[in-house]
This record gives C-alpha cells, sequence and structure tokens, in this order.
C-alpha cells in the first residue's frame, strides 16, 4: 500500500497555501511523492536568472502502511534525512503539518 490520494492531496494543499499567489514567480513550496515518503522542497529562481530554479529540500513526511503512521524528517545543510525528534511517530497527518507550517525548532524554515 502506497501513500493514500487523500494525504498526498492535504500536503499539496499546504504547499500551495504556503506559497501566496502574489509571491509564486519569485517562490514556491511543492510535495513530490517516491514510494512511501512525501518530500517538501522550497523552489527560487537562481540568483542571477528567473529560467533556472534551485530547490532546497525541507521536510520528508514518511507513511508506514502497516500502522498508518507519519514520521517527520528534516534536511541537513548536506541533504541528508535526520528524523525530527520533537514530534512522535502518528496517524494524525495534520499534525505534521502543522509542526512543519508553526517551525517552533526553526529547523524547516530557519
Amino acid at each position: 500500500m502506497s501513500i493514500p490520494d487523500i494525504a498526498l492531496a492535504k500536503i499539496r494543499r499546504f504547499c500551495e497555501h504556503r506559497t501566496p499567489p502574489e509571491f509564486r514567480n519569485q517562490m514556491r513550496l511543492e510535495a513530490t511523492s517516491r514510494g512511501n515518503s512525501v518530500t517538501v522542497s522550497d523552489h527560487r529562481p537562481f540568483w542571477d536568472t528567473s529560467d533556472e530554479w534551485v530547490s532546497m529540500k525541507i521536510a520528508q513526511l514518511r507513511y508506514q502502511p502497516e500502522t498508518q503512521e507519519w514520521t517527520l524528517y528534516w534536511a541537513d545543510s548536506n541533504s541528508r534525512w535526520h528524523r525530527y525528534d520533537d514530534l512522535e511517530s502518528t496517524r494524525d497527518l495534520d499534525a505534521v503539518i502543522a509542526e512543519i507550517d508553526e517551525d517552533p525548532t526553526c529547523i524547516f524554515f530557519g
């Protein structure tokens, strides 16, 4: 079993709401899925051109189909994933999204 479509849609809506329409030519959050994980990345134009965009991984939500739980990870400066210790694995996807959005440790958005 892979990530439920409704969960993926919810994560993508979060990314869309986190990107104000008036700034979408300057930045945007995107969610991509692979297997049982969804990676949220920040995309911005390369500093000297608007044709190329660079991306930085912000968070990864990993889904365990057996338990239907989500675990949150953060990326270090070398794009290595580390488990986010301030939130236990949970079935409540809204809690995981809220933790990213609120970013109480400033680990996702700085």
